[in-house]
C-alpha cells in the first residue's frame, strides 16, 4: 500500500496534476462564482508555463544532476551497482528489450565493467506488477541481457530482482555485498537520481563512489548566450519534455522528504 499511495499522491503535486485538480476546482465554482473560478484557472495555467519552461526546468534540473560530477577519472572498486529503472520489458509487439531515457544506466554500467573499473556487474531492479509492464520478468533480468549482449560475461553479473524502490535497491545490494565480503561499489544511476540514492546506499553503511549517467542538462547548455527573441519565445513556451524534467525534480526532492521522515537516508 504504500508503494502504491507513493506513486498516487505526488501526482496531485507535480504540475500536470496539480493544474488538473485546480481545473476540476474551478470547473465545480463555475456557476456559483465565476470570478474565483477564472482565477483558479489562471492559477493552473501559471503552474503549467512555470513546469514547461526552459529556463526553470533547466535549473531545477542541474540543482540536483550537478552535485555528483566526477572530478577526475573513476576509481576502480569491487564491484558495480546499476539501478532499475530505464529499461521496458521486451512484450510483444517489441522485439527486444527497449530502452528509456534512462536505458543508459545499464550501458554506462556494462562500459565500466569493460573498462576493468570493478570485476562485478550486480543489478538492481525488479518491477511492479500492478503497471503493466514486463509482469513477471524483473528489469535486472533485462538488464543482464543486454550487459550480456555488451560482452559483459554472465559470470560476472550479479541479479536483485526483487527490489521495488530505491530503499530496496540499497537494502538487497548490502545483503549481496555482506555475503561476498565486498566494501566498496560504483554506484550508476541517473544524474537527477543519484543525490536520494547516494544518500540510501551511504545510510546503509556502504562505501559508495557516484558514477552518474543520464545527465538531462551540460555544461554548454548553460554557457550558451543566445540572446535572440526566438530563443527567448521558445524557451517560454510550453514544452511537454520539459514538464516532465520538472516533474522528475519534484519526484526526487518529495522522494528524499519522504525517505527522511521514514528513516531511510
Amino acid at each position: 500500500m504504500f508503494l502504491f499511495l507513493s506513486k498516487l499522491l505526488p501526482l496531485f503535486i507535480y504540475p500536470l496534476g496539480l493544474a488538473c485538480l485546480l481545473m476540476a476546482i474551478a470547473l465545480a465554482m463555475l456557476w456559483k462564482s465565476p470570478k474565483r473560478a477564472a482565477r483558479v484557472i489562471a492559477i493552473a495555467l501559471a503552474v503549467l508555463m512555470l513546469g514547461s519552461n526552459g529556463w526553470l526546468s533547466g535549473w531545477l534540473a542541474r540543482s540536483l544532476e550537478w552535485q555528483n560530477i566526477p572530478g577526475a577519472e573513476l576509481p576502480t572498486a569491487e564491484a558495480i551497482v546499476v539501478l532499475g529503472g530505464g529499461i521496458k520489458s521486451g512484450e510483444s509487439p517489441r522485439p527486444w528489450v527497449d530502452f528509456s531515457e534512462g536505458g543508459d544506466r545499464i550501458i554506462h554500467g556494462a562500459r565500466l565493467y569493460l573498462d576493468n573499473k570493478a570485476p562485478l556487474l550486480i543489478l538492481s531492479g525488479g518491477r511492479i506488477d500492478w503497471k503493466g509492464d514486463g509482469k513477471g520478468v524483473s528489469e535486472s533480468k533485462d538488464m543482464a541481457e543486454i550487459a550480456e549482449f555488451v560482452g559483459v560475461p554472465r559470470s560476472a553479473i550479479i541479479e536483485d530482482p526483487t527490489s521495488l524502490n530505491t530503499y530496496q535497491n540499497a537494502v538487497n545490494v548490502r545483503k549481496i555485498l555482506e555475503e561476498r565480503g565486498i566494501e566498496r561499489v560504483l554506484l550508476v544511476t541517473s544524474a537527477m537520481h543519484m543525490p536520494r540514492s547516494l544518500l540510501v546506499f551511504q545510510h546503509q553503511g556502504i562505501d559508495v563512489i557516484p558514477a552518474p549517467t543520464d545527465f538531462t542538462t551540460t555544461k554548454s547548455t548553460f554557457a550558451r548566450k543566445d540572446g535572440s527573441w526566438e530563443s527567448i519565445v521558445l524557451k517560454s513556451m510550453p514544452d511537454t519534455s520539459r514538464l516532465e524534467r520538472t516533474t522528475k525534480v519534484l519526484k526526487e526532492y518529495i522522494g528524499m522528504g519522504i525517505y527522511r521522515l521514514r528513516g531511510w537516508l
